[in-house]
């Protein structure tokens, strides 16, 4: 009854920053209406929204762009002028709380919230310096955020092992 297709995409730039692409397009197999808004052919999207979010190396955001193919209520597009507030942010801990911070409730578009909740961890995939220790000393922000990188179990044990809390 319903497809969403969600993809991400991550870039190095000459520039040395980084861009990471989030792509959100949600369909229908039937045609329908919404009453005030206009009609939706079989397979046209109701929703087609793209982000792209320029990072550093350290994470923080540097640039914002979106944009909003396909929506079903005239005011959805007012929702992409909020997204300037992350610029400046850091992707990390708390990015949900970030988000929800600049963007919650009717200050944004629940659609664009969720492509920059998982934006996150493409980022993270993306540089290639993510997973390195840091220059602190403190562990790499992705140890303890999931079951295979318990600093108690065996990955952190092999691939961290100075940070092994076995």
């Amino acid at each position: 009854m319903h497809t969403r297709r969600v993809e991400y995409r991550g870039f190095r730039r000459e520039d040395g920053l980084w861009d990471i692409e989030g792509e959100l397009h949600d369909s229908k197999p039937h045609g329908f209406e919404i009453k005030g808004e206009g009609q939706w052919e079989p397979g046209q999207p109701v929703h087609h929204m793209l982000l792209r979010v320029s990072v550093d190396e350290a994470m923080v955001i540097r640039d914002i762009a979106v944009a909003m193919d396909a929506y079903p209520h005239g005011p959805c597009p007012q929702a992409m002028a909020p997204l300037q507030r992350m610029v400046g942010e850091v992707i990390g801990r708390g990015w949900r709380q970030t988000i929800q911070r600049h963007l919650g409730g009717v200050q944004g578009c629940t659609h664009l919230r969720e492509l920059l909740f998982n934006l996150a961890t493409a980022a993270f995939q993306t540089q290639t310096g993510a997973f390195s220790p840091r220059d602190d000393g403190q562990p790499p922000a992705h140890l303890g955020q999931c079951l295979a990188w318990d600093f108690k179990g065996p990955v952190v044990e092999r691939l961290y092992p100075v940070f092994w809390k076995g």
